[in-house]
Parts: C-alpha cells; structure tokens; sequence
C-alpha cells in the first residue's frame, strides 16, 4: 500500500493523541534504547523522544514517504525504511512502541511474542490498535465493495484479522511479568462528511483505492462520501462526531 504523510498529517493532533496515551502508561521510567515501528511521519516518535530523552531511538516505517516526513521533522533521530514483519534488533530494546501500525499485519499470534523476544530483561511492548472495524466509516466500506459495481475490483480486500482484549491477554500472560490492557473511544469533531473521507483515505481506505485507476477511485470516494453522509448524522452545528475505538496494550517482560 502506497502511503502518504501529507494525506496521513491532516488530522495529526487526532492520530498523535492515542500515542500520547499509550507512551504515558509505559511503566519503564527509564530506557537506553527505544524503537517506533511502524513511525509514519515522526508523530509518534516525537512522543517516544519526550518522554525518554536521553534513549538512543530509532523509527521504523516501510513507506518512503513517511520516513521523509519523519527525519524532515527529527533530524537527530535514526528513521530505517524497513518492514515490521521482518524487523530484527541489532541488541535487546527496552521499549518498542507501536502505534496504530501492526493492525496491518497478519498472524499476530507470532507477531507479538516475536517482539516481546527483542525485548531486553524489564522491557516493554507498548501497542494500539483501531479497534473500529464494526464503526461505520469500515461498515459503508465493506458494503460498498460488496456491490455489484465494485465486487469484481476491489470485494476481494480484507483488512487483516483483529482480536480483543481477551485474545491478546492469554496470548501474552504467559510471556510476561505484566499485561495492561484497556479499550478507549475517541470522539473526534471532524468540520463535515467530507472531512471523515480525508481521514480515512490516509489510512484505512488505502488498500481498497490503490487497485483503481484515478475515474475509479474518484467514483468509489463519491459513493463513500454518499454513504458516510447517511450512516453518520452530522450535529446541529454541521459537525461529525467520529468515534474511534482502540485498543491498547503494554506488556512488560
């Protein structure tokens, strides 16, 4: 998938924000080395960098263009252009943060014990996840590419599964001293309809918008702004609230 920092910064306060939360609830109150997976264009990573200063830290992105957009914004930070599922450390880290990255990614059941396995003695995994598949911004979506119009283009595309809470505590107690685990939903005030289409095309629309040619996608963001418009009442001021589950989890080895 082809991302865009500029389309994904539109609304950065909103997407720092979870990031903010979760690097707040880390319990390590120290840490020599920290990585960002998943960094996208530094926003997340400047949060890493606040709170841990004096950490050696590195982001990790597998999109060139956010990296751009994350060494233009911290240049004395080391920004790798580099795929999460693939990703080794060099030597033990004591925090790894990934925020809103590793819903991306299948076969978590490996994925989060391969990671909490670069951890050093007392570190620390710290991840969101939208937890939003069941909203309406995913519901028109999906109806959407189960028509007849968009069936045979795009009906085949499927985020990756999600877990819940659950899932990921008996997946990860086993492996670690600590498991927090907690869901929030963020409410969002977005100006319009059409704002809720921006957000969305810097993320979760990408995958169902990449296989189209520029008249199809045009087409396809039409009908979605068609069906956000009658799935999502504005307020009486003319703004949209969107609500935004996540999940977060911080599991300490």
């Amino acid at each position: 998938m082809t991302w865009s920092a500029t389309q994904y910064s539109r609304f950065e306060d909103e997407r720092t924000r979870p990031s903010r939360d979760l690097v707040a609830a880390i319990p390590r109150e120290t840490a020599a080395y920290a990585v960002d997976l998943g960094c996208g264009p530094g926003n997340s990573t400047q949060v890493l960098v606040a709170r841990y200063p004096d950490a050696t830290i590195l982001g990790i992105d597998s999109a060139d263009d956010m990296i751009r957009a994350a060494r233009q914004r911290l240049p004395d930070i080391t920004f790798e252009v580099a795929d999460i599922a693939s990703w080794r450390a060099g030597h033990p880290v004591d925090v790894i943060l990934a925020n809103a990255s590793l819903q991306w990614l299948p076969d978590h059941a490996q994925l989060y014990p391969q990671l909490l396995a670069q951890l050093a003695d007392g570190g620390c995994l710290a991840v969101q996840t939208p937890d939003n598949l069941g909203e309406p911004p995913h519901r028109v979506a999906q109806t959407l590419t189960a028509s007849p119009r968009w069936s045979a283009r795009i009906g085949h595309v499927q985020h990756p599964d999600r877990h819940d809470a659950a899932w990921y505590h008996a997946l990860l107690t086993p492996l670690c001293s600590r498991v927090d685990i907690w869901r929030t939903t963020y409410f969002h005030p977005l100006a319009d309809h059409a704002a809720v289409v921006e957000w969305f095309k810097g993320s979760a629309l990408g995958p169902y918008l990449e296989p189209l040619d520029d008249a199809e996608r045009g087409e396809f963001l039409d009908a979605y702004l068609d069906g956000i418009t009658r799935a999502m009442p504005a307020q009486a001021d003319g703004t949209v609230l969107l609500p935004f589950p996540r999940l977060f989890v911080v599991a300490q080895v």
